[in-house]
């Protein structure tokens, strides 16, 4: 998430209005960054659970990592209430993705937890398209999640004009970014 983060802020900076805008919203990002690392961490350790039960998760494990989620947007809630950014989150707008993602990051976390219990390699588990395929599309299906959550958002009265430009440049800085470093994950596995 971190290197997704640093090649999104680097694509953001050539935009204008967001360039202005960065440096009062980089700490929240910083934040969101952490938050969503933390939603990882929850999707990975629950099919680190999974594989050791010698079961794949079941189909109901991204729905019920879906509370875990919302404590974990709660307490990011709170960390970030002194930031000029305020977010109303409206859950039925971005849980349908955020379930899709977690959905795929369970099944991919868990047959890497696979391939490495049979002393295996990332790269056994899936060819080089895939785990490209597979990482682009959690990456997308984050960007999506952002700008639905966007609509929520309420930033500083100077740029509140602004807010669905700048969601959209922040969608397609994203998207970009996802790209990039899907393929740059696919050739790092293949290779090693």
């Amino acid at each position: 998430m971190q290197e997704f983060s640093r090649r999104t802020v680097s694509d953001l900076r050539s935009a204008l209005p967001l360039r202005l805008a960065l440096p009062a919203l980089e700490p929240f990002l910083a934040e969101n960054v952490e938050k969503e690392a933390r939603k990882d961490a929850l999707v990975i350790r629950r099919a680190a659970e999974a594989f050791a039960s010698g079961a794949p998760p079941g189909p109901g494990t991204a729905r019920e990592l879906l509370v875990a989620a919302r404590e974990v947007d709660r307490e990011f809630l709170a960390r970030t209430g002194a930031f000029p950014v305020r977010i109303d989150i409206r859950y039925e707008g971005i849980e349908p993705l955020r379930l899709q993602r977690m959905a795929l990051g369970l099944d991919t976390a868990y047959r890497i937890f696979e391939q490495w219990g049979r002393r295996g390699r990332v790269r056994e588990a899936f060819t080089a398209e895939e785990i490209e395929r597979r990482l682009f599309e959690m990456l997308r299906l984050y960007a999506d999640e952002t700008q639905a959550l966007s609509l929520g958002v309420r930033l500083p009265r100077l740029l509140a004009p602004l807010r669905d430009r700048i969601a959209e440049r922040l969608r397609q800085a994203m998207i970009h970014a996802a790209k990039s470093l899907s393929r740059a994950a696919a050739v790092a596995v293949q290779k090693g």
